[in-house]
């Protein structure tokens, strides 16, 4: 393959994964801006609404397996492809809505054809830019997942303020099907995944290899948990600190323009430092930075809070980015399956795990529990640097 074809390659990958990451997480958040004008409109209650968020968010995430393993048989373009137009057709669906039995369907449509995004584009990445390239790349890659997050709901909000809801998300949802068929045009054409590794005599490397994508799976489960857990206790510990609902607010988009600039600069820390050198800096200063808010004054603690956004979420680019050192070129899309469906699933069930927790003990001492399991990553990068070692020297 030529040079200039090359970068004509690299290129739609990145247009193509970076836009269809924005779309789909942009769609994912979606709903929390229609939550209140459907339980305005249909006269819900917050155990409905909880439903609605669940169909979307559990349809996505437990769907990412067989569609990665869909597309080993079908292809990565059509089915990336069908799951963008499925995801806008969910939320057009959604305008037909007359209760919520029908929002239910609508929904599951969405987080069907979600479930395409994570395992496709992350697999599109790494194939366009491999070996140690692809750990910069798949950070690019989640930073355009946050810019998603930020400019689709509101775009949405701004769209409800001139139109009816119901017009405002044909709108929306169409721009999914548009999109839909400009990926499946622009996909470009990827070298074939290298065949896969032989099977070496058994040794430290080879057992170190085969528990590799594991231990990865573990320490991307803990640093999930922990994000989720400490962003639902947050805005109790700033609330005892005298905080109104509009400081809270604000308190959380630092954290979450830390955290989206955390997955790009970790992923380039990273590049230069390691994989397990990046674990250790930014889950101990997560630690560190969750158990410092506990007796800081408001104003000092909403001065960290950027900080910890950074180091709550930087890690999560390094794991992803390391998925493809653990399991064979032919398997990758698989494994990204499995690796974010772990991680999603975590992060949906601490809340409510931790949140026990918080009943019993109180949120100072359930974020010092947080704080403390966090650290458990530490070991378990230790123990998954020869398996590092092993994919970079093989």
């Amino acid at each position: 393959m030529s040079k200039a074809v090359s970068k004509q390659v690299e290129h739609r990958a990145v247009g193509i994964a970076f836009g269809a990451h924005a779309l789909h997480d942009g769609y994912t958040d979606l709903i929390y801006v229609m939550l209140p004008v459907w339980q305005a409109e249909f006269g819900l209650g917050f155990a409905a609404l909880g439903l609605l968020k669940t169909v979307f968010s559990g349809t996505m995430a437990g769907l990412q397996v067989p569609a990665s393993m869909v597309a080993e048989r079908f292809g990565a373009p059509i089915v990336l492809a069908l799951g963008t137009a499925l995801a806008g057709l969910g939320y057009c669906f959604a305008c037909a809505s007359s209760g919520i039995a029908i929002l239910v369907v609508a929904l599951f449509v969405g987080g069907l054809g979600a479930s395409t995004q994570h395992p496709l584009a992350s697999l599109l990445i790494t194939r366009a830019f491999p070996g140690a390239r692809s750990l910069k790349a798949i950070g690019a890659y989640n930073f355009a997942g946050d810019i998603g997050k930020m400019t689709v709901p509101a775009l949405a909000s701004l769209l409800l303020v001139v139109m009816p809801w119901r017009h405002a998300l044909v709108l929306l949802g169409s721009v999914g099907v548009i999109a839909a068929v400009a990926l499946f045009i622009f996909f470009p054409r990827l070298p074939a995944a290298a065949p896969a590794r032989p099977k070496t005599a058994a040794g430290a490397g080879a057992g170190a290899h085969h528990f590799g994508f594991p231990l990865l799976l573990s320490i991307g489960v803990l640093d999930s948990a922990t994000r989720m857990a400490f962003l639902t206790f947050l805005p109790f510990v700033l609330t005892a600190k005298g905080a109104s609902l509009p400081t809270i607010g604000l308190a959380l988009t630092l954290v979450f323009a830390g955290g989206a600039a955390g997955k790009l600069i970790c992923a380039f820390i990273g590049a230069r430092i390691g994989v397990i050198a990046t674990v250790w800096l930014t889950e101990v200063t997560t630690a560190a930075g969750i158990v410092a808010l506990l007796p800081l004054p408001l104003e000092p603690a909403m001065a960290l809070l950027p900080v910890v956004g950074v180091a709550l979420n930087g890690t999560s680019s390094v794991l992803y980015g390391s998925v493809p050192d653990m399991v064979d070129p032919s398997r990758h899309s698989r494994a990204f399956g499995i690796f974010y469906t772990g991680t999603i699933g975590a992060g949906a069930v601490s809340p409510a795990l931790y949140g026990l927790l918080g009943d019993a003990v109180g949120v100072p001492a359930a974020l010092i529990v947080v704080a403390s399991l966090v650290l458990l990553t530490l070991p378990l990068s230790l123990a998954l640097r020869p398996a590092l070692a092993g994919a970079h020297s093989a």
